[in-house]
């Protein structure tokens, strides 16, 4: 009988490049859409500062968001949606 068993470490390290990567990425972006606005002089201060909030906002939300992930990876919970 095979038992379920936690992936290695090699495995485990494979499987958290991704979403760190793309985490990146996306905190990239809104980094530079929070700064896009905020040197926009066009735009009214109340508008450039509500943008650049709600860019850094979700910044915050992405590494809390990698942050469960790579800790699902570590305790061997990321295939728990092939049990449905």
């Amino acid at each position: 009988m095979e038992h379920d068993k936690l992936p290695d470490k090699a495995d485990r390290g494979r499987k958290m490049i991704a979403p760190v990567i793309i985490t990146a990425l996306i905190a990239a972006y809104n980094f530079f859409i929070a700064i896009a606005f905020l040197v926009f002089p066009e735009l009214p201060i109340l508008l450039r500062l509500t943008a650049a909030v709600i860019a850094a906002s979700l910044i915050g939300v992405l590494f809390y968001v990698l942050y469960e992930r790579i800790h699902e990876i570590r305790s061997g919970e990321e295939d728990d949606l092939s049990k449905y």
